[in-house]
């Protein structure tokens, strides 16, 4: 049964990768996955690569807690192939209704975390004043011009993986940001896929040993800090998570866009108030209303035994 849930939590990281400026590290931050799925990260060093040079495939298994990964990758794939879709064309037709939802879980969720903080002291009063502030000064940042400097793009990769780790920030639109979201995603990955390994290579080794050294640093510090100050850690990330409904505020229109090969990408939102006159605001209440319940209700099932 745990594996079972665990699978609809990778199901519902997948469905959130979808919509801007939710990440999966998110939900796995709100479904209380996050700390374990740092740990199981981290484990990947030199004492399972041994496990795995002598074959001993049941302690590498238990060393890296690989029944939670399978259960969680499983979860995210049959998302992607399955809902995930749906969520897209459901984004691409009713961005409103959408963003409507997952901010309303979003909103619930931050009290219901924000409860696993034993003792708010003053530290993690800042700690999440800084992490919203972190969160909402992204959402105003003008993004930087391409940049194919090697070093760069190992900093890209270590950003876009950081980003990705860290609840309430976009993996995408830090790299849309930093300039780089053109040449990376959709120049050199489309490279790759069409077998231009000499036009992708020299793009993707850099940032791929970027996110590589990201993660492995990361997941280690972060998990270090969630054991050593948990309190202050949990604040810090619950002020992504709050910093973040600030990108995905479902009343805002198109204030400035960018030619990405032929595709516009949005970087500037205009935000509003909702217009209460307009019966399409009062629906979008209605699934706010709906992703607040959802939190709501799940949250007093997991609490009963």
């Amino acid at each position: 049964m745990e594996h079972f849930f665990t699978f609809l939590k990778g199901f519902a990281m997948g469905a959130a990768n979808v919509v801007p400026g939710v990440s999966g590290g998110t939900i796995a931050f709100i479904t209380g996955i996050y700390q374990r799925l740092l740990d199981a990260l981290k484990a990947f060093d030199l004492e399972a690569a041994k496990l795995l040079f002598k074959l001993n495939l049941g302690g590498f298994a238990k060393h890296v807690d690989f029944g939670f990964l399978l259960s969680l990758g499983l979860g995210v794939i049959a998302s992607i192939l399955t809902i995930a879709k749906v969520l897209k064309e459901a984004y691409a037709t009713s961005p409103l209704m959408v963003d409507a939802f997952f901010f309303g879980l979003i909103l619930a969720s931050i009290f219901s975390v924000g409860r696993m903080v034993r003792n708010w002291r003053s530290f993690e009063i800042v700690a999440l004043l800084v992490g919203t502030s972190i969160a909402i000064s992204l959402a105003f940042l003008e993004p930087a011009s391409e940049n194919k400097n090697m070093a760069y793009l190992l900093v890209c990769g270590v950003a876009g993986m950081c980003s990705m780790i860290i609840p309430g920030i976009s993996g995408s639109f830090i790299l849309l940001l930093m300039g780089n979201y053109r040449l990376i995603v959709l120049g050199a990955v489309n490279d790759l896929r069409a077998f231009k390994f000499s036009e992708a290579l020299p793009i993707i080794l850099p940032v791929v040993a970027g996110a590589a050294l990201g993660l492995v640093i990361l997941s280690r510090i972060l998990s270090w800090l969630f054991k050593k100050y948990h309190d202050t850690a949990v604040a810090l990330i619950t002020g992504f998570v709050a910093g973040s409904l600030v990108i995905i505020w479902p009343w805002k229109k198109i204030a400035e866009v960018v030619n990405v090969d032929g595709k516009m990408k949005v970087i500037a939102w205009d935000r509003q108030m909702p217009e209460f006159h307009l019966g399409s605001t009062w629906v979008a209440i209605a699934w706010l209303i709906g992703g607040i319940a959802l939190i709501t209700v799940t949250e007093k099932l997991a609490t009963k035994k």
